[in-house]
């Protein structure tokens, strides 16, 4: 409990504290967009890192030197936890954005930052809201700035199974679209942190692999079809064999 409420205080001074930071950035990124992505991560990764520190996470990465360097991916990983961003955030390369929910948008300051990191909201209950999304992060990739998206679009609750919930093929269009390539990775532990015994935050292992990114031009047509069922697929294996690991 104490280690929730130390996390807690932290944001809430975090957003207040870095509020100057906030409009120096976006000041920057109207006459240097490149300069301004750069402290706007610096600074929110840092604070992700900050949170993790707090609430104890133990981090293990394998396979990030796989990112490509060059241009915009899209970051695709399993969804267990509300820590999934917070560890996964930080292992991004700059300039990154996150499609998240839309309540998120209503977090006061929170929001703001968000928005300087060109992240999109998602309206799960608006069909027009997914696909205004979907082509604004295109835009994005095209322009260099990778986008961080959970396909199954809902944190799946089965704590118990080593089976991912369906990945949307709706999700991958940011790549096949914009020629993006697809960098999954795994998160393996990340609901151990708070959501399997809330309010009580507990030290945790969290395992992060990345796995060889695969470019969607390479792909035949039937897997570009069934797109989320293949690399679901493959972030499933992984996800299995890091668990039998630990």
């Amino acid at each position: 409990m104490i280690r929730l409420l130390l996390a807690l205080i932290y944001v809430v001074l975090f957003l207040v504290l870095t509020t100057p930071l906030m409009l120096i950035s976006f000041l920057m990124g109207k006459k240097n967009r490149s300069a301004g992505d750069r402290l706007a991560n610096s600074v929110v990764m840092w604070g992700f890192r900050c949170v993790s520190f707090i609430c104890g996470v133990k981090l293990e990465v394998t396979g990030r030197e796989k990112v490509p360097a060059e241009g915009g991916v899209l970051y695709v990983a399993n969804h267990r936890s509300i820590f999934d961003i917070v560890i996964g955030y930080p292992l991004c390369k700059c300039p990154t954005g996150v499609i998240a929910k839309k309540s998120i948008n209503n977090v006061p300051l929170l929001n703001v930052w968000m928005r300087i990191l060109h992240c999109q909201f998602l309206d799960r209950k608006n069909p027009r809201s997914g696909l205004d999304v979907i082509l604004k992060a295109i835009e994005l990739e095209k322009e260099g700035v990778s986008v961080l998206i959970f396909p199954e679009g809902t944190r799946n609750r089965d704590y118990t199974s080593d089976k991912l919930l369906e990945m949307h093929n709706g999700s991958f269009k940011i790549s096949l679209k914009s020629g993006a390539m697809i960098q999954p990775f795994v998160l393996l532990g990340t609901e151990n942190i708070l959501i399997r015994h809330i309010p009580f935050v507990r030290r945790t292992k969290v395992k992060v692999r990345f796995l060889d990114p695969i470019d969607p031009k390479t792909l035949d047509k039937d897997t570009v079809k069934n797109i989320g069922k293949y690399v679901g697929g493959l972030i499933e294996e992984a996800y299995s064999e890091m668990k039998a690991e630990s």
